[in-house]
């Protein structure tokens, strides 16, 4: 199995430390032996290198004054590397430190058993960083704000209406036709392109190509048809050019917000930054283009009710989320409205990136490629046109998408604001201080995988080798959609959708690689590849 190149002669990333070291807010050196792994850190965490614990000012930073910080940042374009920037931070600080950028505070953290601390503490409603460009745009539009932008007990009681139609069990039953129906389509496209332009034989013709436009459009058409019930024609030779800006106004809604994370928006909306001016115009043009699906899915769904009762049928097929949410009308339309907008922005490059990065990681992983072929072909076979069987009997499909987003998650980091004060690594955090567990170094760390930089969806088996590895925090390794009630809202409909088309792009082609070298990554508000990577499909 190939390896992903990785920081060498780490002391938490790469190599098993023999010392690990942490500065205190007065310079002072001190040494831990770290031999014996997470054990020692345990014991280091909650009895502390000399028997006390140790204030919240001691915990190691990268400078107080936050707004040196931030010109830093400018400066170094740390915005798009902050990836890396926190795993050489780790490095050479430890596995946990505090940074203040502008006027952002936090606590940044990477062992399974600190983020498992870190998750008793969050109470019962939970709180995330508030992605204040966002919120300030609802604002001064005036637009109702969904689950992602809210806190408190209006979060949780429109969460759980949400989780009815998005998390349950019985509402993928529903929806997983749906994905499977775009998945085989999306295949269908491919390779009527592989026989068309590709190269060899007819019947076995190969094609490279960089399959990111495409998967941008799978990942849209699969969200339509999902969240609003109906197809939008994406896979046609000319598909809309509505869709396409819809497309390119997240890429720029997601690529202008980190810098504002740092700096007062409505200051910026008052000097009129053109910073700011991109974002909001994004945003407008995403609750236009959601505003338009939202209305003619309304119409469709009052027309149909009408027939019904004209006629006294039974309910006919399933409506899509919007739809299953007008029916049962718990939440009112404004805040459908906020809700569906949210799950349709955060439901196009959050899939399509990852999948890019799964392709490339398959194509050039040729026997990690048969071995996942062959348990797709023998579940598809017994599973008669199941969708769900056909996952089920096939989990290397599952570990494949938890194995890509170990590599590379789409959020680096997870937060919460602790609902009382804690300890981790035998530092006082005081309740209410943000914590972020971040995922990009966790996943490339030697503390908490075995050679974890090499691409093995087995490791994540039950009868892996890592088993003895786990310990305490076991169930905190893999976190890409986050954690407990304020996981990914979206997270069933995204795991289904990237893992049904990994199934029938396996069952229908061979994937290589042009070339095997790392991808080079950067951040906008999500990890993407600076150069999508080229795969060639061949025709099984």
């Amino acid at each position: 199995m190939r390896r992903v190149q990785g920081t060498s002669g780490s002391r938490f990333l790469g190599v098993l430390p023999q010392k690990g070291f942490c500065m205190t807010a007065a310079g002072t050196v001190v040494h831990a032996n770290l031999e014996g792994g997470k054990g020692a850190l345990k014991a280091v965490r909650r009895g502390g290198v000399d028997g006390r614990v140790r204030g919240f000012e001691e915990i190691p930073h990268t400078g107080r004054n936050g707004w040196i910080n931030l010109l830093k940042f400018w400066r170094e374009n740390r915005f798009q590397q902050l990836h890396k920037h926190m795993e050489r931070t780790f490095n050479v600080l430890g596995p946990i430190y505090r940074e203040k950028v502008g006027t952002l505070s936090s606590v940044n953290i990477l062992l399974p058993s600190d983020i498992s601390e870190l998750f008793q503490s969050e109470g019962l409603h939970p709180r995330r960083m508030t992605l204040q460009p966002w919120a300030t745009h609802r604002e001064i539009r005036n637009h109702s704000k969904g689950v992602f932008l809210k806190n408190g007990e209006e979060w949780r009681s429109d969460r759980l209406q949400l989780n009815k139609e998005v998390m349950l069990s019985a509402s993928v039953r529903r929806f997983l036709p749906l994905l499977d129906e775009v998945s085989k389509d999306f295949c269908g496209m491919l390779q009527a392109r592989v026989e068309k332009e590709g190269r060899g034989e007819e019947g076995k013709r190969s094609l490279t190509i960089d399959p990111s436009p495409d998967l941008f459009r799978f990942a849209l058409e699969a969200s339509c048809h999902v969240i609003y019930g109906e197809r939008i024609g994406l896979f046609s030779s000319s598909p809309s050019l509505e869709s396409q800006k819809f497309i390119w106004a997240v890429e720029r809604m997601l690529t202008t917000t980190p810098p504002l994370l740092y700096l007062p928006p409505r200051l910026l909306l008052r000097i009129g930054a053109p910073l700011w001016t991109q974002h909001a115009t994004a945003w407008d043009h995403i609750f236009s283009h959601a505003q338009a699906r939202i209305q003619r899915a309304y119409q469709r769904l009052s027309s149909s009710q009408a027939r019904r009762s004209a006629t006294g049928a039974a309910e006919g097929q399933y409506t899509g989320v919007l739809g299953q949410l007008m029916e049962k009308g718990q939440l009112s339309l404004d805040l459908i409205k906020a809700n569906v907008t949210e799950l349709m922005a955060g439901g196009v490059d959050t899939t399509a990136v990852p999948l890019q990065f799964a392709l490339f990681e398959l194509g050039r992983n040729p026997e990690v490629q048969e071995s996942i072929r062959q348990q797709v072909r023998t579940s598809y076979s017994q599973a008669g046109g199941d969708p769900q069987k056909a996952l089920q009997g096939a989990p290397l499909l599952k570990a494949t998408i938890k194995e890509v987003l170990r590599l590379y998650p789409v959020g680096i980091t997870v937060q919460r604001y602790p609902v009382r004060d804690i300890v981790l690594q035998n530092y006082h955090i005081p309740a209410g201080t943000m914590v972020q567990a971040c995922l990009y170094p966790m996943g490339r760390s030697s503390l908490v995988f075995e050679d974890p930089l090499r691409f093995d969806p087995g490791r994540w088996g039950s009868s892996s080798k890592e088993d003895g590895r786990r310990g305490e925090g076991q169930g905190f390794r893999s976190l890409a959609f986050g954690f407990g009630a304020r996981q990914c809202v979206g997270r069933r409909i995204a795991e289904n959708e990237m893992q049904l088309l990994l199934m029938h792009i396996l069952l229908n082609f061979h994937l290589s690689v042009p070339s095997s070298e790392d991808i080079k990554t950067y951040l906008t508000l999500i990890l993407q590849p600076e150069t999508p990577p080229r795969i060639t499909f061949t025709k099984l």
